[in-house]
């Protein structure tokens, strides 16, 4: 198995890249619609809630072949600037990770905007402040108050990111199924495959755990005060 994981680690650039990417645009967009929702902008609002309907109720795997195979089939594109782009597995993959990765973080953060306790919000309105100038203060407070739920949604990306290799990219799942497919030794390979993804998430787990404790280090200090 020691053998398997070896070769498996060729596919770590591929998979650790897709994954990087998408938390980071994820997260940029993700902060933008929370505050469109949050703001109730007209348009922006309903753009918004449609956009999270699709992403969220539906699979990522289908978002994933739509987005690979489907611009193909469009003249228009195929012969446009963007078509290098939607040719590349990697491109399709990482768009297609990164728009679900937003969707679902935006659900997270605005819930996190809801349970805000009304107090807080009246709070301010008494102190004249205006509904952006309210955000500015409440926003962070919410974002740490849900960071936990967001360390699972890193997680839960990192290992969505093996269903790249359905088209053609050679990440970890990639190499994995390159290699069963040469000797048929399913369990070994999947099993080191498993091992692999097992070892990034605890990384992740421990490393988003302190980040935590120090992002709400406020809150324990505020009680033993």
């Amino acid at each position: 198995m020691s053998d398997y994981i070896r070769e498996l680690l060729n596919g770590l650039p591929i998979t650790l890249s897709v994954t990087v990417v998408a938390l980071i645009i994820g997260l940029a967009l993700a902060l933008l619609m929370t505050l469109i929702l949050a703001l109730k902008l007209p348009i922006a609002h309903s753009l918004t809630k449609l956009y999270l309907t699709l992403f969220t109720g539906t699979p990522l795997l289908v978002q994933i072949f739509l987005i690979y195979y489907g611009p193909g089939q469009f003249a228009i594109i195929r012969e446009s600037a963007l078509w290098p782009l939607f040719s590349s597995p990697w491109f399709c993959a990482t768009l297609a990770l990164t728009l679900n990765c937003a969707a679902y973080t935006t659900l997270l953060f605005h819930g996190a905007l809801k349970r805000i306790p009304s107090g807080q919000w009246e709070a301010c309105e008494a102190l004249g402040f205006s509904q952006i100038q309210t955000l500015g203060i409440l926003v962070p407070y919410a974002l740490r108050r849900a960071f936990s739920a967001y360390s699972n949604e890193v997680i839960i990306v990192l290992k969505s990111s093996s269903l790249t290799s359905t088209i053609t990219l050679l990440d970890i799942t990639g190499y994995a199924q390159q290699l069963n497919a040469q000797t048929y030794d399913t369990l070994a390979v999947f099993g080191a495959a498993g091992i692999l993804y097992l070892g990034m998430n605890g990384i992740i787990a421990l490393v988003m755990l302190k980040i935590e404790h120090r992002i709400l280090a406020f809150e324990r200090t505020g009680s033993t005060a």
